[in-house]
């Protein structure tokens, strides 16, 4: 299984929403994809278009206007690294047979239980890992931060 650069990209800017909504004085001011793309290196265009269903799972939402921008819908420590990589690349199973209503042979296939049991893997790990976790990891690995993701 491959993560796409929807998934690294994602989880990298609610990162960064994570990281600077800490810091920030004034609990009213919100991250722009504008600001987000400028420390981070990505396209404003495609955070504009990866925040569409980070918005839709509920992950964060927007303000419009000039002060607008994003923020995280839930504190860091109830969003997991699964919960984002689903909302923009959809489900992590690594082959279509785990699912039973899809292969026909599923019962009979002698591979089923291994992509199950690497499924069982991914998914165990990626929701376990929450978002507060990544923040504590960045700020511990990057004593002055500054933010580039």
């Amino acid at each position: 299984m491959r993560i796409s650069t929807k998934g690294r990209y994602s989880l990298e800017a609610l990162l960064y929403l994570a990281l600077t909504e800490e810091t920030r004085e004034d609990q009213e001011s919100f991250s722009s994809t504008r600001e987000i793309a400028e420390k981070s290196g990505y396209s404003e265009g495609y955070l504009e278009q990866l925040f569409i269903p980070l918005r839709k799972a509920g992950l964060i939402q927007g303000v419009r206007g000039p002060q607008g921008g994003y923020y995280l819908a839930k504190p860091p420590e109830q969003i997991s690294a699964g919960d984002i990589l689903r909302a923009v690349e959809g489900p992590l199973q690594p082959t279509a047979c785990i699912d039973e209503e899809i292969c026909p042979d599923a019962k009979a296939c002698p591979s089923r239980r291994t992509w199950c049991a690497l499924y069982e893997c991914i998914a165990r790990t990626v929701d376990t890992i929450t978002l507060a976790e990544l923040r504590e990891a960045y700020k511990h690995d990057n004593a002055e931060p500054d933010y580039i993701i």
